[in-house]
């Protein structure tokens, strides 16, 4: 018999609520009928949809909620009146007592890291959570983290991106040890700031098990695919997925006025409408949705606000693999010994049979 994950699902979260969160669980049932779901927020609003999808409801219990975060609160505001009674609190703390293997929202992100971080707390030896996302590039997907958890990182905060990150990797992307490599202004060893520069450092010295270090990957490499994994702090990480999915509706935008300017225009449209299709499909955002939060003590999962069925099925089936893949040990083991290397008492020519795995 297969494995069980169950699934807390912060019902009212994002910019659809119910009408999105509830079709997404079923799409994530059809092609993961081992998840069970505890469905959080108003009662009334999740069993009407719940009413058009029998087989949902029959592996689901609802959980009632009056409160709902909004999208455009601070942190403090949100952690004001939906602490303990929010579907979004709720969610994480199903995940704290045990009644969820993760936790899934598409609300406000920032009050999501916010609950979680003080609901769960942080990992031993992990200064901050990050939030990491999948990132299409020329080779397949890349991992980049932080990309808006906290601001700014010392060095050794960034090598625990590295190890979180690598070990999202190993799971996600099936690498038996991804490449790591750190955002940078250059390549060059003497480039890059000092804690950056640090970081490196470590890395290339410590041979840790489950990562290879790449070295330093300018911003134009990520979307190339140059490391599997690219670690970079908070504050550069937001701005360079901004501008990333900027730009791709720039481009899109740029193709769809040029393949709509003439009649000679539309014909090579039809012509080529296959690769069309096929470029569609690789910028489809809905595919990678889904940003984890890492450092903490279980599994939380963002998905974005205004996504639709398909994306936050992509988010929910996210949390399931990691879940299901044992993220949180794999995370513990290698961050151990990436500190105790730091501190001089690792070798790290044998390093702990749990980490090696």
């Amino acid at each position: 018999m297969a494995q069980i994950v169950r699934i807390a699902v912060d019902a009212m979260g994002g910019d659809f609520g119910p009408s999105v969160t509830i079709p997404g669980c079923a799409v994530t049932l059809e092609r993961r009928p081992e998840t069970r779901f505890l469905l959080i927020g108003d009662e009334k609003a999740i069993r009407a949809e719940l009413a058009k999808l029998p087989r949902l409801s029959a592996c689901s219990e609802v959980r009632h909620s009056e409160v709902a975060i909004r999208m455009d609160d601070k942190p403090s505001q949100a952690l004001r009146y939906g602490r303990r009674v929010s579907s979004m609190w709720m969610a994480v703390e199903a995940v704290k007592k045990g009644e969820a293997d993760a936790a899934v929202s598409a609300g406000n992100t920032g009050a999501l890291m916010a609950m979680a971080k003080i609901c769960l707390r942080t990992m031993a030896r992990v200064e901050r959570p990050a939030l990491a996302c999948l990132w299409p590039t020329l080779r397949g997907h890349s991992i980049v983290l932080d990309v808006g958890a906290s601001i700014g990182a010392n060095a050794s905060h960034l090598v625990d991106l590295a190890v979180m990150g690598s070990a999202m990797a190993r799971i996600i992307l099936g690498l038996e040890r991804p490449t790591v490599g750190l955002l940078n202004v250059g390549t060059e060893e003497i480039k890059g700031v000092e804690e950056v520069k640090a970081a490196a450092a470590i890395l290339r010295e410590s041979n840790l098990p489950g990562l290879e270090y790449a070295g330093f990957v300018e911003g134009d490499g990520i979307g190339m695919g140059a490391a599997d994994v690219v670690v970079t702090e908070g504050f550069t990480g937001n701005i360079t997925l901004k501008t990333a999915e900027g730009t791709a509706k720039q481009i899109a935008a740029y193709l769809k006025a040029a393949m709509s300017g003439s009649l000679l225009a539309k014909l090579g449209y039809l012509l080529a409408r296959g690769a069309f299709a096929e470029l569609k499909a690789k910028m489809d955002t809905r595919s990678i949705n889904g940003g984890v939060f890492l450092g903490l003590e279980g599994v939380v999962i963002k998905s974005h606000g205004g996504t639709d069925s398909v994306g936050f099925a992509r988010a929910v089936e996210i949390g399931y693999e990691m879940a299901k893949s044992d993220l949180l040990n794999r995370i513990r083991d290698t961050v151990a010994l990436a500190h105790q290397f730091e501190s001089g008492s690792a070798d790290p020519t044998n390093p702990p049979q749990e980490a090696a795995q």
